[in-house]
Formats: structure tokens, sequence, C-alpha cells
């Protein structure tokens, strides 16, 4: 049973230490470079800060052991909801689901309608949605972790109840689903408005090739070169995003999928993560692992 987990704590580790070194990067580039001081990259920013505290945290959860059994004490009743439950590792993952549906609205607003754009997304707007983000994140987990853990005889493990059964499944239909949903059809409906604007920059490139044969002004290139530029711009974030996206259904979609069909109250919260803390207590009396 050692290797396993020796192995897989390896994994993690080596993935923690990926996300640390490369979230810490952005955060600094993003920090330093005035010119990247935009709202656009705020979101990214803040995507970085969050999946910068998941690495650390898959990391620590991976590393960090604790009395088996626990101390039958008030402070071991608090690990057991904070720590051996994942909180803070789990809210992380949350909010990173979260602001990443952020950022995708966002540059669908920006692209699809950008004329809206200066109205709906001010640094006011944008503090409070970074909010938010970070606080949806810690309630949800907090309610889940509150419902769902139990402490008894020194073992910590998950809730073998109805009520924590369905709670896991809403969670995870408002964690992945929903935000899986919104961003595919965010996706889609941008690759249309990118083709269209590609089909109205190549239409309006003739005309300004005419005018430049007839001596016209410079004026109209530049305007045709910055339209040309921004469009540009527009779809290298477009598939920076859609891979990322498309990394987030590879990575989630196995883990997520498992309570829809199956009875086992673990698969509720599937994941490398909780094989890892097996040797925690995670399991308890009831639960068929261990």
């Amino acid at each position: 049973m050692a290797d396993p987990l020796f192995a897989l704590f390896t994994v993690n580790t080596i993935i923690g230490l990926i996300g640390l070194i490369g979230n810490a990067m952005v955060i600094i580039v993003i920090c330093k470079v005035k010119l990247m001081h935009t709202l656009t990259n705020a979101l990214i920013c803040n995507q970085a800060v969050v999946d910068f505290l998941g690495s650390l945290f898959l990391i620590l959860s991976s590393s960090i052991t604790v009395p088996d059994p626990l101390p039958d004490t008030t402070d071991y009743v608090i690990v057991c909801h904070l720590w051996l439950s994942d909180f803070f590792l789990w809210a992380c993952f949350t909010s990173s689901t979260f602001n990443l549906v952020s950022l995708t609205c966002e540059r669908y607003v920006a692209i699809v309608y950008p004329f809206k754009y200066a109205t709906l997304y001010t640094k006011t707007s944008v503090v409070g949605m970074i909010a938010a983000i970070w606080l949806l994140g810690l309630i949800l987990e907090g309610a889940y972790a509150a419902a769902s853990n139990r402490y008894e005889n020194g073992q910590c493990f998950l809730s073998t109840s109805v009520s924590s059964r369905v709670l896991g499944i809403v969670l995870i239909v408002f964690k992945f689903f929903i935000p899986a949903i919104l961003m595919l059809f965010f996706y889609s409906h941008m690759t249309v408005e990118l083709k269209r604007s590609a089909n109205r920059v190549g239409a309006d490139a003739p005309t300004v090739s005419a005018s430049l044969a007839l001596g016209g002004a410079s004026g109209e290139t530049r305007s045709e070169n910055a339209q040309q530029s921004l469009l540009r711009a527009r779809r290298n974030v477009f598939k920076t995003l859609v891979l990322v996206f498309v990394t987030f259904l590879v990575c989630w979609t196995p883990s997520q999928a498992p309570p829809f069909y199956t009875s086992n109250e673990v698969t509720a919260r599937v994941g490398c993560d909780d094989t890892t803390r097996q040797h925690n207590s995670r399991t308890g009396p009831n639960d068929g692992t261990t």
C-alpha cells in the first residue's frame, strides 16, 4: 500500500511544483509590467493566484500527516472539517472554475458586444467579480464540509446520508456542468463572431488596396491595419482560452461524472487527492475503503 501512496504523492508534488512555478511567473509578469494592468489581465492574474494556492494546498495536503486515530479534542474536530476534508484545496478548485467562467464571459462580451463592454466591465465591477469568485468557493465548499464530514471515535470520514449524496451532486452540477455548458456556449458564439469579423476585414482589404493604387490616403491603411491587429489579438486570446477550456474538460470530466452512475459515496468527491489522504483517516467505519 505504501508504494502506490508514495507514487501518488510524487505525482501530486510534481504537479503542484509545476503549478507553483508557472502561476508565480504569470503573477510576477502581470504585476511588474504596467502595460499589462488591464481588466482582462486582472482576471488572468486572479486565475493565477487561485491556481497558485491550489497547487500549494495540493502539495501540503499530500505531505502533512495527522495522528491516526485523531485525539478526541475540539481542535481535531476543526482539523477534520477544515483540513482532512481538503476544504482549502477544493475551495481553490471551485474558485478557479468560477474565475475561468468569468474570464470567458469577459472575452465574450468584448468580442460579441464590444459597445457594451465599457459599461459592463469597470474597475469596480471587476473587483466585485473577483471578490464574489473567492466568496463562492469558500461558501460552497464550507457548506459541503460542514454537512458531509463526520468525526467519530477519532475517525474523520464522509457521511453516507442521502442528503450528503444529494448535496454532492448539486454542487457538482453548479461547479462543473453549468460552467462547462456556459463556456461551451460562449466559445461557440465567439467562434461565429470572429469568423464574421474576419470576413468583414477580408472584404474591406481589396477596397483599401485599390485606393492605395490610386493614391489614396494612408489613414485608411492604418485603420485597416489596426482592425487586422485587433482581430489577430482577439484570435490569439480566444485560442488560449479554448485550450484552457479543453484542458478543464479533459481533467475534470472523469472525476465529476461518477456520482451520477454509482452508489459509492466516496466518488461524490473523487479525485487524486482523496486517494492520497486515505492514510490520514479520511475514511471511516461506514466506508468500504481502507
